[in-house]
């Protein structure tokens, strides 16, 4: 191979009468293409008056926190680090990043972001009192989205300073992340990619600064009043009297963070694609311009991403499903699949497989209605939290919706007679057709759809049962992966900040799933409010061949349900 490469690199091509090098070749190219790209942007413009503005608001702003800051009396806290070892620190002087320096320098330079009391923080932001401390690196899923948040900062720093537009919403996503930018004048092109590639290069040059304010809504309405797409976060989002907002050079934007120490920990970028969407979704709301790039810590990791992206495309399952004749959608019924004789002919093997293991591990297959009355989603609580993304229409004048999820159906079922605590653990299966309501540029083959069908099963415990029905479901899954040769792994997630019950129930109910996690025995790692409202879960994350993660399984524990249907049993 290295050869090979040898002889590719001191090649020659024809151009015109003459030859030229490689490199000359390459030269040429970059010329051309700066000269050449109608929609590129050939050189910066000045800053935006706004962007002065919010600088000058957060300089009077911190310079109020520092004097606060300053004032904190001096008292000595306790770190306690994983492995049970303790630091002697200072409240609001002391940071991780301080205490990682002190075990070792390496660490300190390798760790992405700290854990405090189950919560991320940043590395520089003081600690405020005794408490537990992680440090995590690039290995850790979270640290990733907090690195590559960070890195979407850097973008949106680069898309202002280049277009002046207006920034809406710039998350992590699976992979990578994006930027959403109102900017009607003119667009984005892809032949501006390398513009703004080289921009954040710079930015990454400079190290600069991630730091935290937390401001009032009024002084953040001052601050982002330029930006109505800001204006409407901060009213209908924002429902605290204060909330965080973060700064990396020039770009100061609403966010709660945390982010890596500074931009220089980003060592390779590549701006990836760029789409059109709306402003959250909405088809009647207005359009905006969507940039997406991926990053990471070091620039050979982003070499191996992009030959995996290059094998990703061969084996793109859209692509194969229709070469194969297994499956295709068309534009008549957006999201829902055709599958054509093959396709189904693996589809029902696939089926098999699940029953033979439901009966083996004692589980019951049923079968459930399609649509209810939307009063059995009230009852639920699934039609105030859920409504938008259900399939709705009125039948009688009475609002009915196709099922979204099976679990209400299944509450019905266990409560259409009386129940005696002999039955239970009573698991119930249900292969039924599922309908959500997913917006249209959201869906994307096999992977997102509006109609689907899942190996879907509910388990009626007592609380005695809880532990021991997790290690089952653990097992099984680990059955079925194994079969397949997946990898995969595991996260306990717990309450979000709207949650449903009392909180001595949902802490009851995350320990039982953290004691079936340990006796399981595989590696596990904590996301906190990451739950659903109704209770805590374990997701499971599969590695495909190409080493690309997904969102798979689920193992739920919902003990909201029982109480909303009334459900019980008797001795």
């Amino acid at each position: 191979m290295l050869k090979l490469f040898k002889l590719h690199r001191f090649s020659v091509v024809r151009i015109k009468e003459g030859y030229a090098t490689w490199s000359q070749k390459k030269a040429m190219k970059e010329k051309k293409k700066k000269e050449e790209s109608p929609g590129g942007v050939a050189e910066l413009k000045p800053w935006p008056e706004f962007i002065q503005k919010r600088i000058d608001l957060w300089d009077k702003f911190k310079a109020q926190y520092e004097e606060e800051l300053a004032s904190k009396p001096d008292l000595s806290i306790v770190v306690t680090l994983p492995d049970g070892k303790t630091v002697e620190a200072k409240a609001w002087k002391t940071t991780p990043y301080d205490v990682a320096k002190g075990i070792s320098q390496g660490l300190a330079d390798s760790t992405i972001i700290a854990r405090v009391n189950n919560v991320l923080w940043d590395l520089d932001r003081p600690l405020e009192g005794d408490c537990k401390l992680e440090l995590l690196r690039w290995d850790n899923t979270e640290a990733q989205a907090v690195f590559w948040h960070s890195s979407a900062h850097m973008l949106g720093e680069a898309m202002e300073r280049v277009y002046g537009g207006h920034l809406c919403y710039g998350p992590p996503i699976e992979e990578g992340f994006y930027y959403d930018m109102h900017y009607p004048e003119k667009g984005i092109s892809s032949t501006d990619f390398h513009v703004l590639e080289g921009l954040v290069k710079k930015i990454a040059k400079e190290k600069q600064p991630f730091e935290r304010l937390e401001l009032t809504k009024e002084q953040l309405m001052e601050m982002f009043d330029y930006n109505p797409f800001k204006i409407r976060i901060l009213k209908e989002k924002v429902d605290t009297a204060t909330t965080t907002v973060y700064r990396c050079g020039p770009l100061i934007d609403l966010c709660r963070g945390p982010h890596v120490r500074h931009t220089g920990k980003v060592k390779a970028l590549k701006v990836t694609k760029n789409s059109a969407t709306y402003w959250e979704g909405k088809a009647d709301a207005e359009s905006l311009q969507r940039v997406y790039g991926v990053s990471f810590p070091e620039p050979k990791q982003l070499k191996e991403w992009e030959v995996i992206q290059e094998e990703a495309a061969k084996r793109d399952h859209r692509k194969i499903g229709r070469e194969q004749e297994l499956y295709f959608f068309h534009e008549l019924s957006p999201g829902s699949c055709f599958f054509q004789p093959r396709g189904a002919h693996i589809y029902n093997n696939l089926v098999t497989f699940i029953r033979e293991q439901y009966r083996k591990r004692g589980f019951q297959e049923v079968v459930t209605p399609n649509m209810y009355n939307a009063k059995l989603w009230q009852t639920s609580g699934h039609w105030a939290h859920y409504a938008e993304n259900m399939f709705s229409f009125d039948v009688e004048k009475e609002t009915f919706a196709l099922k979204p999820m099976n679990c209400p159906g299944h509450c019905l079922m266990f409560d259409n007679r009386t129940r005696s605590w002999r039955e239970l653990p009573l698991r119930l299966a249900d292969f039924g057709a599922l309908h959500r309501n997913e917006l249209s540029g959201a869906l994307t083959g096999l992977t997102r759809v509006r109609r689907f069908q899942q190996d879907d099963a509910h388990i009626f415990c007592a609380p005695a049962h809880i532990e021991s029905e997790m290690l089952g479901c653990l097992e099984f899954l680990e059955c079925v992966y194994s079969t397949f040769g997946f990898t995969f792994q595991l996260k306990l997630s717990t309450r979000p900040e709207k949650y449903l019950g009392d909180v001595a129930t949902w802490e009851q109910a995350e320990k039982a799933l953290e004691e079936s996690l340990n006796k399981f025995g595989r590696p596990w790692q904590l996301n906190p409010g990451d739950g659903a409202f109704y209770g805590p879960k374990i997701d499971i994350t599969i590695q495909d061949a190409l080493r690309r993660s997904h969102q798979c399984a689920t193992i739920q524990l919902d003990f909201q349900l029982p109480e909303r249907f009334n459900l019980t049993y008797v001795r």
